[in-house]
């Protein structure tokens, strides 16, 4: 028997401890046992928009349920696959769950993907894992850090490669709400680094300006009734927190002057409004874009080929963790129960966001 949190996807504060039989290993599959995954903004972003862009389809649960995907580490622990040995870890997309069954193909050194037939019309981002003796980026010593920042961390790349592929869109300032999301901060100290030139300016919550201030990795930092306040000059938006009504106060505030809105995420969830992510259609400046990372994953992989934009990434990965330093706390909680409520309360926007939640089996 396993466990797994099984959400209600219109009402996420709803979520249940399950227990599932696990059948008899098909043949060609390994069995996962679940080891460690951190919760943060980005799983809420992966259940907000599940149905659109098949983050339920990943896990299947029965009707009207989902299981949230989360990052991690698990190790192998049954194998009905010849290349992949008991005992071995990997690191890669896993459900809030104890366990999972993976089909292994395209078995390399390095890591595999997963065949499972219903996961093979979802992005091939997600269906790859690395085996942790032969993966270049495990460090030992950070595998919480990965687990808490990694995912979110490449997001923040690749948004920064696309807006200096673009030249930023002829703006001299970056805009980011939810400004102290852990993608913020990756987005933040990537611009930083790489296109220095560029002003970054974090909006986020009055409670969080001063932790989002010390985290050094923007110029300003407003609180959200500040918005009047900042300069209107040529600037782009990158909107993380998914408030309708936050984003359509930007383009009235930039008006002509704003020229990208980016949409990323979806934190403040109890915000969307009948807009949804976009917001109202009728706001002034350009149209609201959704920025679906997995794409320009697999457009910045072939373009750079994987070696090239692994070394990217990891020199941009490198500055990350040096900027963040002890900025978040790691807090680690044990069992699935503890999950299941660390889910809730953050959905609730009630976690800090200096702190970074790790769930061990």
């Amino acid at each position: 028997m396993s466990e797994q949190v099984h959400v209600t996807k219109d009402q996420l504060t709803d979520a249940t401890l399950q227990s599932v039989d696990d059948g008899v290993l098909a043949e060609g599959a390994a069995r996962l046992a679940i080891e460690s995954f951190s919760v943060t903004a980005n799983n809420i972003t992966y259940a907000v928009v599940g149905d659109g862009f098949g983050y339920w389809n990943f896990f299947p649960a029965p009707e009207g349920k989902g299981i949230v995907p989360m990052w991690g580490h698990a190790r192998v622990i049954e194998s009905n696959c010849a290349d992949i040995s008991v005992g071995e870890r990997v690191y890669g997309y896993l459900p809030m769950a104890s366990h999972l069954d993976v089909v292994p193909g395209n078995v390399s050194k390095g890591g595999f993907m997963d065949m499972a037939v219903h996961r093979q019309p979802m992005s091939p981002i997600y269906n790859q894992y690395s085996r942790l003796a032969a993966d270049p980026e495990h460090d030992a010593a950070k595998e919480d850090e990965r687990m808490i920042f990694g995912p979110l961390f490449k997001t923040g790349f690749l948004i920064e490669s696309f807006m200096r592929a673009e030249r930023w869109f002829g703006a001299g300032t970056v805009v980011m709400t939810s400004a102290s999301s852990k993608t913020s901060m990756g987005l933040a100290s990537v611009a930083k680094h790489r296109s220095p030139d560029v002003k970054r300016i974090g909006l986020t919550s009055s409670g969080n300006v001063e932790f989002t201030r010390k985290t050094g990795f923007y110029d300003e930092v407003f609180a959200y009734d500040e918005i009047a306040g900042i300069a209107s000059q040529p600037s782009v938006v990158v909107d993380f927190a998914g408030n309708a009504a936050v984003l359509k106060q930007i383009h009235q505030h930039f008006g002509d002057n704003l020229k990208y809105s980016c949409l990323v995420g979806a934190t403040h969830i109890e915000a969307r409004g009948a807009g949804g992510l976009g917001g109202d259609a009728g706001m002034p400046g350009p149209t609201p874009t959704l920025f679906f990372a997995p794409d320009h994953a697999v457009s910045a992989i072939k373009e750079l080929g994987p070696e090239g934009f692994g070394k990217q990434v990891a020199e941009s990965w490198h500055a990350f963790l040096t900027d963040i330093g002890d900025t978040v706390e790691i807090e680690r909680h044990q069992s699935l129960a503890a999950a299941k409520d660390v889910f809730v309360a953050m959905v609730q926007g009630n976690v800090d966001p200096a702190k970074g939640i790790v769930i061990e089996s």
